[in-house]
């Protein structure tokens, strides 16, 4: 079975998520906002780092459910900063908690955080056709000013295309992947 080069065929975690998440649509509100939250965490990091971090994340961050991270105050700030489950940056942590405020307030103006993001392209799958390495591309660019302009941290064009590629936005499984779209039946 022929896979993305990434996905590293000795890495069980990493065969998983590409096999069974990375690049499929998403339209679940709290998964998007693990998602972007995970990938701010990210920034500077590899991917596994995280993965493995996954469930300890879920676990602090009341299982990403934006209401509740947009209540964090300064005591649970701490909590999460002696947490060695965790990334602890205090940074990312304070941009967490800044980005559910926003996160509901976009959920507030559009009815939810799913149909905002998804219209930036119409609903539309963004396909990968000529297996190019992006690290941003204009759609990114556009979405990464907006979430900024709203007021979110650590949501630069690269950390968004990396969380578009995830929830699917766009399909970036190269060609000869047996989950690009050409191989699906």
């Amino acid at each position: 079975m022929t896979r993305c080069r990434w996905a590293d065929p000795n890495s069980e975690i990493y065969l998983a998520y590409h096999d069974r998440e990375w690049g499929r649509p998403e339209h679940d509100d709290q998964k998007l906002f693990e998602m972007l939250i995970l990938e701010g965490f990210q920034a500077g990091l590899s991917w596994l780092t995280i993965l493995k971090k996954r469930e300890a994340f879920r676990a602090a961050f009341d299982y990403f459910e934006p209401a509740v991270v947009a209540g964090y105050g300064p005591e649970k700030v701490e909590v999460l900063m002696a947490d060695a489950g965790i990334v602890r940056n205090r940074a990312k942590v304070q941009a967490a908690i800044q980005n559910a405020r926003v996160f509901l307030a976009v959920q507030e103006e559009f009815g939810s955080f799913d149909r905002y993001l998804w219209g930036f392209t119409g609903g539309e799958v963004i396909l990968n056709t000529d297996d190019m390495f992006h690290t941003s591309t204009e759609l990114s660019d556009r979405i990464s000013k907006d979430l900024k302009r709203r007021g979110m941290k650590f949501v630069g064009t690269t950390i968004i295309y990396s969380f578009l590629q995830a929830v699917g936005v766009v399909n970036d499984h190269e060609l000869a992947c047996f989950r690009h779209p050409n191989h699906l039946s």
